[in-house]
């Protein structure tokens, strides 16, 4: 480490000239701006209240049906089922107000502005007042460490703002009289007086921060697709229950088979699958957290899944926002170890640190050496230097201001021949040291005010912009998965072009800020495709550049820093912000980098993939499910037979629906979400649905048939008979129980081949070997299959044990198991035919040209 510079010893200089006050406002005219509303007053409050927020997800179409059905069950006398349904509903909503409320409560807390005490000239005398009590017209002190609260010109002095976090300008801005200075900013040097002329709501921080607290929410794709295929399922059960319900209230059917109808009815609704998308969304983000990736919007694990195209920032995204010493060029006599010593002793003497003397220092440790006097950089000065105990000159600043005042005759090497240009062009930073001429010369005029003198160029020294260790690898392997990045800064395109270069982005034409101005929406959309790096872009810009790529049909990303960045985070589907970055940006975003690693983004993508994965096969043994359940229903009723279904034997859904996709979705492989999804879901469930209901109704009606006639003909055991009494509550020899027996076996029947062919179906989705493989390959992981048949045993053991059997409406007869077990058997041939010959996509095929 080098040693800490001594006490510095500063040369007597004039006092600075005193900034004479403009004439400020008057108390009446305060007090008529006020009046007005003209006064900068915080902004308040998002654009939903929580009364608002908690009647759109209690009381949307999803649950007020689950309500609804609900509040039918519990006037029907079923209590369990009731809150099992409102139960569902309310978890789905209670998910979506948490999440919604804790994004206000964030967003109702964004301040661009401090709230710190400013002076202002009122009645002719200076005053201290609260930031939110300046009014429109009031005179505002600016000076050096202080926040711009207002909008305004400079009226008198000059001022360095730094603007980096409003607009993405990496180096402060000089500001004289005339000049506008955005509130939000920060005086980094200077002093000076400005006109407030936009204060509150107006003004640039008022609009940001009115921009950041709007709360918006993109649905994923996913979420799309089951929200539409749950509300047709929605759609189809009301059909089919008023066509039912209908038929036995004329049938004469009693009020407690009305009840059991409506219960089973009631139970074709998938909401289930909700509540496994919210434990799907929950455990990936739990997952991607200890990697480095705060989920705050639960649905941005998917969401970032479906990106193809990553927009980012530059300063404090890709680089670290530090530079690194790659080329120290002697020009003079000196050797490069001499420069080298220097340039190292240098930056260890410097008082007020800035990135380029940490950069020096860093790579070149020294001793301080004793100072007479410093000149700190300012971007209006543009160099800094400073004067030895001995006398010794140095200065450290931009080659072009440096050059005039260099000794007449001996021209600056680097900058005559193009190597400044050739470095500058390449996004490097050049700077000139050089020493006095006149050896004690001062770097100060008559006047105290720091002024050049002679003198000699000792070498350039050449500083680059640091990248983000990952950030390489990072753009590396988004681009061998097919998602493009595009970099979105306030700085100048050249030098954002070449630092893309350095990370393997593909710059093509770099685009400045000023020139998409000047393009309409579908000359945007058209640059965007082929533009994949934008220098000196406002905030507004990078929103309209993310508004056009989603116009193009890519899903986004947008990865930022700064406040500049928080509207384009918000109008991508999935806004990232960095752990280091602004309180405002952080609020705003979907997802958090903790590490501010570059690289969390792609196991988030990897887990999102995960999540489709899951969810995706999950959607295929739901609506085979209930589209199975519903065509026997339709089908029975079509035949006058009895309803197929107690209550309590759709309680075997459990086996057939729940562990498999609670398990599957656990065990979901990274893979890319599939384009066709509901047209593939049609084409599995269609000929599932066909066969496994046609088979079941055979079934059912063979046992509708056949058991009278066992029973009558004395064929049944006595232990069977039992069995059928336990079920049906009826003794042997009275009245009705022969038909209630073969109800109740008909039913028996019908549910184990249903539930030992949905193990079936399971096979087909994940085949653990060719036998199965007629709708998908093999899959490598066992487990699923293990599954499979760990459930058939589960469900024998349950149907063989009356104990066990009775809680799910099942009667204890083997003879019905030998009609329904061999069933299962022509049922996985029929699938497998199916399957194979591809039926649904030749009836397609036929069907289209009669369509046409």
């Amino acid at each position: 480490m080098p040693a800490p510079a001594p006490p510095l010893e500063v040369s007597p200089t004039p006092p600075a000239t005193t900034i004479a006050a403009p004439a400020g406002l008057t108390a009446a005219q305060v007090s008529g701006q006020r009046r007005a509303g003209g006064v900068n007053a915080q902004v308040t409050g998002t654009s939903r209240s929580y009364a608002t927020i908690v009647a759109t997800h209690v009381l949307s179409s999803y649950t007020t049906i689950l309500f609804s059905i609900g509040v039918v069950l519990l006037v029907l006398g079923r209590p369990g089922d009731a809150f099992t349904s409102v139960g569902i509903g309310l978890v789905n909503a209670l998910i979506g107000v948490v999440q919604e409320c804790r994004a206000k409560r964030k967003l109702d807390r964004l301040a661009l502005l401090d709230g710190a005490a400013v002076r202002v000239v009122r009645d002719g005398a200076e005053v201290t007042v609260a930031a939110a009590e300046v009014v429109r017209g009031d005179l505002v002190r600016v000076r050096a460490g202080e926040q711009i609260v207002v909008d305004g010109p400079v009226v008198a002095g000059r001022v360095e703002a730094d603007e980096s976090l409003l607009t993405g300008e990496s180096d402060p801005v000089v500001r004289g009289v005339g000049e506008t200075v955005l509130s939000g900013s920060h005086c980094v040097a200077g002093n000076g007086w400005q006109r407030a002329e936009l204060v509150g709501a107006h003004s640039y921080a008022g609009r940001l921060t009115t921009e950041a607290r709007k709360l918006t929410t993109d649905r994923t794709p996913l979420q799309r697709q089951i929200d539409g295929v749950v509300r047709l399922t929605m759609v189809l059960t009301l059909a089919l229950s008023a066509l039912v319900l209908g038929q036995a209230v004329l049938g004469g059917q009693s009020f407690l088979g009305i009840v059991q109808i409506t219960a089973v009815l009631v139970g074709l609704v998938p909401y289930g699958l909700f509540f496994l998308v919210a434990v799907s969304y929950v455990r990936g983000a739990a997952r991607i957290a200890p990697r480095g990736a705060l989920v705050q919007q639960v649905n941005a694990v998917e969401s970032v899944s479906h990106v193809d195209v990553v927009c980012t920032d530059k300063t404090g995204t890709l680089t670290t926002g530090r530079l690194t010493l790659t080329e120290v060029r002697p020009l003079g006599g000196d050797s490069s170890d001499d420069v080298r010593d220097a340039l190292a002793r240098y930056a260890a003497s410097v008082t007020q640190a800035n990135l380029t003397c940490t950069a020096l220092a860093v790579s070149l440790p020294g001793e301080a050496w004793p100072l007479r006097d410093e000149i700190a950089f300012t971007s209006a000065l543009r160099w800094s230097g400073q004067v030895t105990l001995d006398g010794a000159g140095w200065v450290l600043g931009a080659p072009e201001v440096l050059a005039p005042h260099l000794s007449p005759g001996i021209g600056v090497p680097g900058i005559d021949d193009g190597m400044v240009a050739d470095r500058a062009h390449r996004g490097l930073r050049v700077l000139l040291l050089a020493r006095t001429t006149h050896h004690g010369a001062p770097l100060r005029g008559g006047d105290g005010r720091p002024a050049l003198p002679a003198l000699d160029p000792v070498a350039l020294v050449v500083l680059a912009d640091e990248l983000r260790n990952e950030v390489v690898e990072s753009v590396r392997r988004f681009r061998e998965k097919g998602v493009a990045v595009t970099v979105l800064s306030g700085d100048d395109p050249r030098t954002v072009a070449a630092l893309a270069s350095r990370a393997g982005i593909g710059t093509g034409t770099p685009v400045a800020g000023p020139f998409l101005d000047t393009l309409d929406d579908d000359a945007l959309d058209e640059l965007v495709e082929r533009t994949t790096v934008y220098g000196r872009v406002t905030p507004e810009q990078k929103e309209r550049v993310v508004d056009a790529l989603r116009r193009r049909g890519h899903h986004v990303a947008m990865l930022g820093d700064g406040v500049n960045d928080a509207r384009a985070l918000k109008r991508a589907h999935v806004g990232v912000a960095m752990r280091s970055g602004s309180p405002v940006t952080r609020d705003v975003a979907d997802i958090v980098l903790l590490d501010d690693s570059f690289a969390a983004l792609l196991p988030a993508r990897t887990e999102g993939r995960r999540i489709i994965d899951g969810l995706s096969t999950s959607m295929y043994l739901f609506l085979t499910r209930v589209a199975v359940q519903a065509l026997i229903i339709l089908i029975t009723a079509a035949l006058g037979l009895a309803f197929p279904y107690t209550p309590t034997q759709v309680g075997l859904t459990v086996l057939t629906v729940g562990l498999p996709t609670l398990c599957l979705s656990f065990w979901a492989r990274p893979t890319a979400p599939d384009p066709h999804l509901l047209r593939n879901l049609a084409r599995f469930v269609a000929p599932v649905t066909v066969v496994t209901a046609t088979i079941a109704t055979l079934v059912y009606t063979l046992l509708q048939v056949w058991l009278p006639a066992r029973i009558r003909a004395g064929a049944i055991s006595a232990q069977e008979l039992a069995g059928f009494e336990a079920v049906t509550g009826v003794a042997y020899g009275e009245p009705g129980f022969v038909e209630a027996a073969v109800t109740i076996g008909a039913q028996t029947g019908l549910s184990a081949f249903v539930t030992l062919s949905s193990f079936v179906v399971l096979l087909f989705l994940k085949p653990p070997h060719r036998v199965f493989a007629a709708w998908t390959a093999p899959v490598p992981d066992r487990r699923p299959a293990w599954l499979a048949a760990l459930l058939t045993v589960t469900f024998l053991v349950v149907a063989s044990v009356p104990a066990l059997a009775s809680p799910f409406g099942l009667a204890v007869v083997p003879e019905v198991f030998a009609i329904a077990v061999p069933a299962v058997l022509g049922c996985y041939l029929a699938l497998a035919a199916a399957f194979r010959c591809r039926v649904v996509d030749r009836l397609v095929a036929l069907a289209e040209p009669a369509t046409r």
